[in-house]
């Protein structure tokens, strides 16, 4: 499938990979989870109208709503409202035509959507996760903890947050190789524009603090899903998952606040009619918090058993990390002082978003300090502190969808209404949670609190309902906007200073009438076809030859409905999965394992409904494979400091990088409980050495045969390279072989994964590596089914370079494993 529907077809919205329609799912979609979130938010904070609660909920309604609301903002608003502009304008700034994995895109996002639905469907498997949106063991699992039984609703909430990650996996992705690979000629990074600068940190960040997100998941997942101990032990289990949570929740703070960032960059210099002061200054001060930002998780558990020493480093990297942006406030205020503000509604939203996160980071100053974190942490305190933080972010998003509205659209908007918005939604936050530093003995979660507390209580539920009707009169200003506003020109703002404002509004398809170009100093388009056209040689200024033109113009596909089918076979599998505790408790019941609660009951449709997802995501996956889908690299583009690496090897790099990040959290985790309970009291659960050693063996050779595979490609070797490609087959499928002897060796006697810590690190970190190995063997045997069948591979070698990266990778991490559970 490759032409594309007209937008008004709802068949256009399932299979379209281009950038701009992709965007606009993402917004559509993140506006639909903020009003789910908003409408719970209203719910609880009506219970909150008196000390003791209203009756409006029950304790655990109240937990249910106060949790499913943060998770909803924090993942499912967020992040993927920042996504969908970036989505849709970074391909636009940088120059190029579309992002370099166009169905990786789309795929992408219905794992967001598909997530999005499979925790609302909690709701309905007898009560959603109600044990915070922190997660915080031992209520994630339900060992030791009967008000939080395994309910197929919890485990759907974990399962649902897992195919997020997935989704954002796959997008830090695909932005990075287009960031990084695809400006326009002479657009240095240097010259970026603030907001894709702003976006490239945010999916650096992402890179690495999804990973240990992505890895936590796995393991409390396992823990729920298979009974294992990570988070149910006495053995630093509370410890372990406080690392692993915030080692990716303080880098989110700047992930979800680094957008809105940019887009205030990007309309104080239009509002303000002049450069943004100290833009140097301003990109080194956010690549700095880039970094920093892993250095200062532990603030968030200055109330464990952490050593004063390393809490005094903590709060020393947290006092360190509000430099820089000291730095970038005033630049902003110096970019007003020194220009001429026009106040426009977007700029009163990125100016008022500013005012915000003063005060957010002000108040935050408190919480930065061990001493003081005795007395504020767990209260509401906390909780308006980090409203002020994260809706600031949100406040400048808000901002960003007035700004562009225009562009996406083609219509302008009532200034009038969204001013009134703007006004409506500044007084009803303020009203929200500025008495909450007021209230701030009240601990946080809790629908209790003493009685002089009432009327801050009170005027935060009048300002929630407040700010709820600001979003009505949005989306009023929105709709009217839609159905009669006046049409918009291709540059609304006098001083805009970005690419997009160059083409038409809406942009066409393909985005450019013709190759963008920066070489000259300044926007052009380019007519490479003109310079070629009697099969000539490259002209000046790095204009194309005959053989690029031609590549520059090859037709890129925009459709392709494989995404769809995959994420809803994802879906479909994940939530078959929410039902399978109860058997899993079963079967450990049977075998001598006691104390497990569970509010479920075994259910037959859930291990059928598991099946049909393996069966849809089977054929789904062959049918992309197989699908002849064209997405060009840009043949003439800036791409250092990546020239010499092509799309999707680049690419390939990244998703390793991140797996890099997945396997160190599980390593580090077994390192940590060992250390915890005692290095020399850890017991060794393979029962020899010796299969580990074969396993090492075997892997070794196979990647020697995955070089030979490459080599026999080169030398378009048909059945030398079906050979090779066999051997690593056959040798991956001797691991495995291995690896079942010895997890049937320890069934026979009596132990399992549950059986003990000990035994839980073991299965899980070999179990995952194992994974990996098959997901390697399912790849190889497609590989051998297209080189059978039409020759794949002969031509162009590159896929088996890049499986063969995949393969010795998987091959290096048994390297770290072996000795860690086989010798030590």
């Amino acid at each position: 499938m490759s032409d594309l529907p007209p937008m008004t077809s709802v068949k256009r919205w399932l299979v379209t990979t281009n950038h701009k329609d992709v965007g606009i799912l993402y917004l559509a979609t993140a506006l639909f989870f903020l009003l789910l979130g908003g409408v719970l938010a209203l719910i609880f904070r009506a219970h909150l109208w008196e000390a003791g609660g209203t009756g409006l909920l029950t304790g655990n309604e109240f937990n249910q709503a106060v949790s499913a609301h943060g998770l909803l903002m924090v993942f499912w608003f967020l992040s993927p409202f920042a996504a969908g502009f970036a989505n849709y304008f970074v391909p636009l700034q940088i120059g190029a035509k579309d992002l370099a994995f166009p169905r990786l895109n789309a795929l992408s996002y219905w794992f967001y959507l598909f997530s999005g639905i499979l925790i609302a469907l909690s709701f309905f498997q007898q009560g959603t996760f109600a044990g915070g949106w922190t997660m915080y063991a031992p209520l994630n699992v339900p060992t030791y903890t009967p008000a939080m039984e395994a309910t197929t609703g919890s485990n759907a909430t974990v399962l649902a947050l897992l195919l997020f990650v997935f989704s954002i996996t796959l997008g830090t992705v695909n932005f990075m190789t287009t960031i990084h690979r695809s400006r326009a000629e002479g657009l240095g990074l240097w010259n970026m524009p603030l907001f894709t600068w702003s976006w490239l940190l945010t999916v650096w960040m992402m890179l690495f603090a999804f990973s240990a997100l992505l890895a936590a998941l796995l393991l409390l997942s396992i823990d729920r899903l298979f009974l294992t101990q990570y988070f149910a032990t006495d053995q630093g289990s509370g410890l372990l998952w406080a690392h692993l949570f915030w080692f990716f929740g303080h880098p989110e703070v700047y992930i979800v606040f680094f957008p809105a960032l940019g887009i205030m960059f990007e309309t104080f210099q239009t509002f303000c009619g002049r450069r943004l002061v100290g833009r140097k200054w301003v990109i080194i001060s956010m690549v700095l918090v880039a970094v920093q930002s892993f250095l200062v998780w532990m603030h968030h558990m200055f109330l464990t058993t952490i050593n004063l020493e390393i809490k005094t480093l903590m709060m020393a990297t947290t006092i360190g990390i509000s430099l820089p942006f000291d730095l970038m406030v005033f630049a902003l205020i110096y970019t007003m002082v020194k220009g001429r503000v026009r106040f426009t509604t977007p700029f009163l939203f990125s100016l008022g978003a500013l005012v915000l996160f003063i005060l957010g980071g002000i108040t935050g100053v408190f919480l930065g300090a061990v001493v003081l974190t005795y007395e504020f942490r767990g209260t509401y305190w906390v909780v308006a502190h980090f409203h002020y933080v994260m809706v600031s972010g949100v406040t400048a998003l808000i901002a960003g969808l007035y700004y562009w509205w225009p562009k996406i659209t083609g219509k302008m908007y009532s200034e009038t209404l969204g001013k009134l918005n703007f006004a409506v939604y500044f007084i009803g936050f303020n009203l929200l949670y500025f008495p909450m530093f007021l209230a701030w003995e009240t601990p946080r979660r809790v629908f209790d609190f003493s009685e002089g507390m009432e009327i801050y209580h009170q005027l935060a539920t009048v300002g929630a309902f407040v700010l709820g009707a600001s979003f009505l009169i949005m989306f009023y200003t929105f709709a009217k906007s839609w159905i009669s506003g006046p049409d918009a020109p291709d540059n609304p703002w006098e001083f805009s200073r970005t690419a997009e404002w160059a083409i038409p509004s809406p942009p066409p398809l393909e985005n450019w009438g013709g190759r963008p170009s920066y070489a000259s100093g300044r926007l052009e388009f380019v007519e490479d076809s003109k310079a070629a056209t009697d099969g000539g040689v490259a002209t000046a200024h790095g204009e194309a030859t005959a053989a690029e033109t031609s590549h520059e113009e090859e037709h890129a596909d925009h459709a392709s409905i494989w995404p769809l089918g995959i994420g809803f076979g994802m879906f479909v599998f994940f939530l078959g999965l929410t039902g399978m505790t109860p058997y899993m408790i079963d079967f450990a019941s049977e075998r001598g394992l006691e104390g497990i609660g569970t509010a479920a009951e075994t259910n037959i449709m859930y291990p059928l409904i598991t099946v049909l997802g393996v069966a849809i995501l089977g054929v789904t996956l062959f049918k992309f494979g197989m699908e002849e889908f064209h997405a060009p690299e840009m043949a003439i583009a800036e791409r250092w400091p990546f020239e010499g690496v092509g799309n999707t090897k680049f690419g390939v790099w990244v998703f390793l990088a991140s797996d890099v990040v997945v396997f160190g959290a599980a390593i580090g985790a077994f390192v940590f409980m060992r250390l915890h309970m005692g290095w020399g009291n850890w017991e060794t659960i393979p029962f020899a050495s010796w299969p580990g050693l074969l396993n090492t063996y075997v892997l070794l050779t196979s990647s020697f045969t995955v070089i030979m595979a490459l080599v026999f490609a080169e030398r378009q070797n048909k059945k030398g390279l079906l050979g090779a490609m066999g051997a690593t087959l056959l040798l991956g499928l001797t691991f495995m072989g291995v690896k079942a002897y010895e997890y049937n060796y320890k069934f026979q006697i009596g132990e399992y994964w549950w059986t003990s810590i000990e035994h839980s690190v073991y299965f899980v970190t070999t179990g995952l590596h194992a994974l990996h190995v098959i997901l390697g063997l399912l790849i190889a045997v497609f590989m051998i089914y297209r080189i059978i069948s039409v020759d794949a591979y002969l031509e162009d070698h590159r896929p088996v370079e890049f499986f063969g990266l995949y393969w010795h990778f998987v091959d290096i991490v048994w390297v770290f494993l072996f000795p860690l559970f086989y010798l030590m």
